[in-house]
C-alpha cells in the first residue's frame, strides 16, 4: 500500500531521517506498520532538533517538500496565493499515486488537501481532525470550511473522518475516535492519596502560548497558596510566553512553588505524572488534550476547561473538575477536594479507570480496521 500523508506539521531532515513533533510522529508510526511506501507532503525546514521531536520509522519514504503558508492576515493570504499553484500540484500528484489518502486537519495544508481530495472520490481516505469538532464553538473560517467539506458526503466520499468526542447529528463520514500514549504493559498499580500536611503537586503540560493559558494555572496556584502553603506547580513545555512567565515567577518570588522544566521527553513526563495529584489545562481550545488523558492514566485528577470533548472525558466533572475560569470559584472547588481525601481518591480512581481503556494496543487495532476497510 502506498500511503500519503498531507499535513501542515513542520519537518526536519537529519541523517536521512525525517523528524517532526513527537506525539504526531508516534501516532503515524503505528499507521506505518501496515504501509509499504510512505509519501509525505509537508513543510521541511532546517530546524534544530529538540526533546519533543521523533522520526518516522519507515524505510521507504518519498518526502515532497512544500512551502509553509499562513492565512492569518491579509498580507499573509496574498503571499500564500503565489505559493498555492506549486503546492496544489504536489498534493494532486501525491494523491494520484497513493492507494490511501490521509489528511491531517485542521490546518492550512488540510484545507487545500480537503478541496483536492474531492477529485479522487473512489480512493480510500482517512482524515484525522485533531481540533475541536463542536459546531457551536467559535473557530476560524478555514476550520469551519474544512469541517463542512469533510462532513459533506457528496463532496467527500470513501472516507472516515476521525474526530474527538461523540457529537449528535453527524454524517456517515464521521467516526468518534481517540488517541493513546501508553501500552497495556505500562498499567502499573497506582493509588493517589492526598495529605493536606504533605506536598500537593499540580502539573501543567503544554505549549507556553496564549491558547493553552499557562498564566491561569499560575494564578490558580497563587489562590491555592493562600490556604495551603504546600501546593507546588510543575510546568512542562516551551513557547513564546516562557520569558514573561519566568519574569512573573521571579518578580513574585514564586520560584519555590513554580518550576519551569521546558520541553522534556516522554519518560520524564511519565514520572512527573506519576508523582502529581492534579493535571491542569485551562486551555481555550482543544481536540483530545493528551496532557489530560495522560495525567488521568496515572491517577491525576484533571482540572480543565469545558471545551471540545473535555466534558465527556471528565464525565461532566465526576472524573475531575471542569474549570469555570473564575479564580476564586475554581480555587474553592480544588481546595474542597484537597480537604476531602476520600472525594479526591474517588475522582482519581475514576480518571485512571477511564483513561486506561485507551491503550496503544486498542489504538493500533482500530487503525488496522480503518486501513482494511
Amino acid at each position: 500500500m502506498i500511503f500519503a500523508i498531507f499535513t501542515h506539521v513542520v519537518h526536519t531532515n537529519s541523517n536521512k531521517q525525517y523528524f517532526a513533533y513527537t506525539p504526531y510522529v508516534r501516532e503515524m508510526n503505528i499507521w506505518l506498520k501496515y504501509v509499504d511506501e510512505l509519501i509525505v507532503v509537508a513543510p521541511l525546514e532546517n530546524n534544530k532538533l529538540t526533546e519533543i521531536d521523533s522520526f518516522y520509522e519507515h524505510k521507504n519514504i518519498d518526502f515532497r517538500r512544500i512551502s509553509n503558508f499562513s492565512l492569518t492576515t491579509f498580507k499573509n493570504t496574498v503571499s500564500s496565493i503565489f505559493k498555492w499553484p506549486k503546492i496544489i500540484f504536489e498534493i494532486f500528484k501525491a494523491m494520484q499515486r497513493a492507494d490511501h489518502i490521509h489528511l491531517r486537519c485542521p490546518g492550512n495544508m488540510g484545507l487545500l488537501a480537503c478541496i483536492i481530495q474531492i477529485f479522487f472520490p473512489s480512493k480510500p481516505k482517512t482524515a484525522k481532525y485533531a481540533g475541536n469538532w463542536d459546531s457551536k464553538s467559535m473557530q476560524p473560517w478555514s476550520y469551519r470550511l474544512q469541517k463542512w467539506i469533510l462532513s459533506n458526503t457528496f463532496l467527500t466520499r470513501n472516507i472516515k473522518v476521525l474526530v474527538y468526542g461523540d457529537w449528535e447529528n453527524q454524517s456517515k463520514n464521521i467516526k468518534s475516535f481517540f488517541t493513546a500514549t501508553y501500552s497495556e504493559a505500562e498499567k502499573e498499580v497506582i493509588q493517589k492519596i492526598i495529605d493536606i500536611n504533605g506536598k500537593i503537586k499540580l502539573i501543567f503540560v503544554g505549549s507556553l502560548v496564549e491558547g493553552k493559558n499557562p498564566m491561569y494555572a499560575i494564578q490558580l496556584l497563587e489562590q491555592l497558596l493562600q490556604t495551603n502553603p504546600n501546593v507546588v506547580l510543575d510546568i512542562y513545555g516551551d513557547g513564546m510566553l516562557r520569558l514573561s512567565l519566568e519574569k512573573y515567577i521571579e518578580t513574585n518570588n514564586w520560584s519555590h512553588h513554580i518550576i519551569l522544566h521546558g520541553n522534556q521527553n516522554q519518560e520524564v513526563l511519565k514520572k512527573a505524572y506519576q508523582e502529581s495529584h492534579f493535571v491542569v489545562l485551562p486551555s481555550k481550545s482543544e481536540g483530545w488534550p493528551k496532557a489530560i488523558a495522560e495525567g488521568m492514566f496515572w491517577g491525576c485528577v484533571p482540572l480543565a476547561t469545558a471545551v471540545s470533548c473535555v466534558p465527556y472525558m471528565l464525565d461532566q466533572g465526576n472524573r475531575g473538575v471542569l474549570l469555570q475560569m473564575d479564580l476564586y470559584k475554581d480555587a474553592a472547588t480544588i481546595n474542597n477536594l484537597i480537604n476531602n481525601p476520600m472525594g479526591f481518591e474517588r475522582k482519581s480512581k475514576a480518571a485512571l479507570n477511564w483513561s486506561r481503556q485507551y491503550t496503544l494496543e486498542r489504538f493500533e487495532n482500530e487503525i488496522q480496521k480503518l486501513l482494511q476497510a
